[in-house]
């Protein structure tokens, strides 16, 4: 047998965390035919099929899933000691978080270039969508989520409440009056919410916990689309504070028609304790912790 090559490790890894040539390819940077090549270089090193090919993308064998334990802890002590090679440096390598998208665009944006300074060989990327990518899969270093995981190799902690309400721009309120009860906002108002087939989390059916059956005419599956629309005086929609408070011309009404929900941070439990992984960890409980009025403002 050959020496190894650790590139073929890492494409089999991402193969077997990702479920296709395709998904490995974009998470290594490279295109699938490579990700294939390097595949089937380490099958005939180890004499092994480490994957049955389907029409559905590649499905990990017995001999495959034997390998995986065995090469994700040998990637974990990697990089461990990609960490710890040049003390001189910091903190370095990237990190890749998920958060939704007005959490990311909204708030984490604020805080970003203190990161960024303190630590300037450490390359973040932010991705802020509609949607999570997943720490267990391995699409992700740290996803802020909306709900606690309920299976998977990951580790969980409470990051933060905050409190969303209903909100309008003045003009809106101006030209059609202002709702004094959620009874009045299905006979007499224009809603925008989510479109209900694209909502990618329950937490995010705000409408229906206001008032059950509520349910919005201007829809969009994007937060920060959604939150233009309500600035533009289109009608009358649910924002979290935190993004509602960077709009002057955003008026909060009924009040009393309140939700909150929680941030969840979600790590992989074989590089939870990653240096870096601790260090975005802890930033973004920093950040939180400075920001309470803006997350849970009162009622």
């Amino acid at each position: 047998m050959q020496h190894m090559d650790w590139n073929d490790l890492r494409a089999f890894i991402a193969v077997a965390q990702s479920g296709s040539l395709a998904n490995a390819g974009r998470v290594m940077g490279t295109d699938p035919t490579t990700v294939g090549r390097r595949i089937k270089r380490l099958e005939n090193d180890l004499g092994i099929i480490a994957f049955e090919r389907t029409r559905n993308g590649q499905v990990i064998t017995e001999a495959g899933e034997a390998l995986l334990a065995k090469a994700e802890s040998m990637a974990a002590a990697v990089r461990r000691i990609e960490e710890t090679t040049d003390p001189s440096k910091g903190i370095s390598g990237s990190l890749r978080i998920s958060v939704s998208e007005g959490f990311g665009s909204q708030f984490l944006t604020r805080h970003l270039s203190q990161l960024s300074n303190a630590h300037p060989n450490l390359t973040i990327d932010l991705i802020a969508n509609s949607g999570f990518l997943s720490p267990s899969r391995r699409e992700a270093d740290i996803s802020v989520m909306l709900s606690r995981p309920r299976s998977g190799p990951v580790i969980c902690q409470q990051l933060a409440d905050y409190r969303l309400g209903l909100f309008a721009s003045g003009d809106y309120l101006e030209r059609y009056g202002t709702p004094t009860s959620a009874t009045q906002l299905a006979q007499h108002h224009v809603l925008v919410g989510y479109v209900p087939d694209l909502i990618y989390a329950p937490e995010l059916n705000y409408l229906d916990e206001i008032q059950p059956g509520l349910t919005a005419s201007i829809r969009s599956p994007s937060i920060v689309a959604q939150q233009r629309l309500l600035s533009e005086g289109v009608g009358i929609g649910v924002l979290p504070c935190f993004m509602a408070e960077t709009k002057p011309e955003l008026v909060r009404i009924v009040p009393e028609q309140s939700i909150i929900r929680r941030f969840w941070i979600v790590t992989h439990r074989d590089t939870h304790n990653l240096a870096k992984v601790k260090l975005v960890r802890r930033w973004l409980v920093n950040c939180v912790r400075g920001s309470k009025d803006a997350l849970m403002p009162d009622q």
